[in-house]
């Protein structure tokens, strides 16, 4: 079996305008978003860390890392899922978010898992 397969995260995501959290008037808009993690390799990887660029529509970018995700570092089998739901706040009503997800394989190999772009739009915003 060719050796990327081995290591294989899919990654899903599904942004939300939060409306009752968010204050336009004050330049506040606040976004939930679904990760859905599948383990499609053939070895059991743990998630260590994340690493997020979100980049506003004003051209402000932020950098976000830290450990796990919503304070948990979940093992992933094969075949297995693992979802989560967080959020953000930006400044504009749209923006986009991507990075990676660094992750250990059972066998000890560390690799990295990029996370696609996805656009987070207030409702009304974009055509």
């Amino acid at each position: 079996m060719a050796e990327s397969k081995k290591y294989e995260i899919a990654v899903r995501t599904l942004p939300q305008y939060v409306g009752a959290q968010s204050s336009p008037e004050e330049d506040r808009y606040v976004f939930a978003y679904t990760i859905t993690l599948e383990n499609t390799g053939t070895v059991a990887a743990q998630l260590i860390s994340r690493h997020w660029i979100i980049s506003h529509a004003d051209g402000q970018t932020e950098e976000v890392r830290g450990l796990g995700v919503v304070g948990v570092q979940p093992l992933l089998r094969p075949g297995e899922k693992f979802e989560y739901t967080s959020g953000c706040q930006l400044a504009s009503p749209v923006g986009t978010m991507h990075g990676s997800y660094q992750m250990v394989a059972e066998d000890g190999t560390s690799f990295t898992t990029e996370i696609p772009e996805f656009v987070l739009a207030a409702p009304r915003v974009l055509h």
